[in-house]
């Protein structure tokens, strides 16, 4: 390893950012232990990585005795907390390292904090409750506000988003004056556009007076949450997300608990990974085997601690809260 330069050996966050940040995780810590949720701890290395095609799991190769073993650093501990959910846990939760390959930016550290917890009995709405009385805890927040997806599309964008078409989306798009940075998308898939108008439209402007909870995600962003058929034939994602200042904070689910089903959302994602080019990954039979056991209906959230910690102290860039960003580490 050649030399650093001078004083690059000191953290980057401040004295002042090291202690809010234990003082978050007193906080954190207090507010859910007074609810009854355990503590644990679970492996950062596990077999098999998420199949989810918009994350890249970093690998790491075991040597042992018995040989080598190729294993992967946790997206989110959410694999392992469900099998110890399984295993009759009860209501738990985590402030765990997570590891995302190829995130980096104001956000994003390819190494970050999360906290993730779970509630047995629970459904999303629940756990909304749950998660926004948390953030009137560690961030003063007023009364939350709750959208749902297609409330919040058809408010904001004038469209239905479960039911427009590519087309439809996109001059949805032309219509509120998306700037690409360069020529339109030509993209016939309706899940693109969704994107885009989510993250040039509609994020920037959540959660800026009160914390924003967007819930029911169009059925084909369900992962790992469950679908609800409604009387019309719609169907929808029992998930949320919450958003304050326009920075998304977490992301909730009312657990998927059908092992079969499972399966077959992972095999759907490792058909469309070889379309994509990328790489194909092991299942996580640990997970799938757990969820055939029983796997009590539950709703669980992963929340970014290291973005809670930047609003809790007004900071614009996520190496302020961090003593050792990736260049550093």
């Amino acid at each position: 390893m050649s030399r650093v330069e001078a004083g690059a050996w000191r953290p980057v966050a401040s004295l002042e950012a090291l202690r809010a940040r234990a003082e978050l995780n007193r906080d954190l810590r207090r507010f859910l232990a007074d609810r009854g949720v355990l503590e644990v701890e679970t492996p950062c290395l596990a077999s098999a990585p998420v199949t989810d095609l918009h994350l890249a799991s970093l690998g790491s190769r075991l040597e042992t005795q018995a040989g080598s073993r190729h294993l992967f650093l946790q997206t989110s501990p959410e694999f392992a907390m469900k099998r110890l959910l399984a295993a009759g846990s009860g209501p738990i939760f985590q402030i765990a390292k997570a590891f995302r390959d190829g995130e980096s930016g104001r956000f994003h550290n390819p190494e970050f904090t999360m906290l993730e917890w779970y509630r047995p009995g629970f459904d999303h709405h629940d756990l909304m409750d749950e998660v926004a009385a948390l953030l009137t805890v560690v961030l003063g927040s007023r009364r939350a506000e709750k959208l749902s997806y297609g409330e919040l599309f058809e408010t904001s964008l004038g469209v239905d988003p479960h039911r427009a078409s590519a087309a439809e989306l996109a001059e949805a798009a032309r219509r509120a004056g998306v700037d690409w940075g360069g020529e339109e998308p030509e993209a016939q898939d309706r899940e693109v556009w969704l994107h885009l108008l989510m993250s040039h439209c509609l994020e920037p402007g959540l959660g800026l007076k009160q914390p924003t909870f967007v819930y029911d995600y169009p059925a084909s962003q369900a992962a790992l949450a469950r679908v609800r058929h409604e009387a019309d034939g719609l169907a929808v994602a029992e998930r949320f997300e919450v958003y304050v200042e326009g920075v998304e904070l977490a992301n909730g689910f009312h657990e998927l608990i059908d092992a079969a089903e499972q399966r077959r959302r992972f095999e759907d994602d490792l058909a469309l990974r070889r379309r994509a080019g990328l790489p194909e990954v092991p299942l996580d039979e640990f997970l799938l085997a757990a969820l055939a056991h029983g796997l009590p209906a539950s709703a669980g959230v992963a929340l970014g601690v290291d973005r809670l910690l930047m609003l809790r102290t007004g900071v614009e860039h996520i190496r302020d809260v961090l003593a050792f960003p990736i260049d550093r580490a």
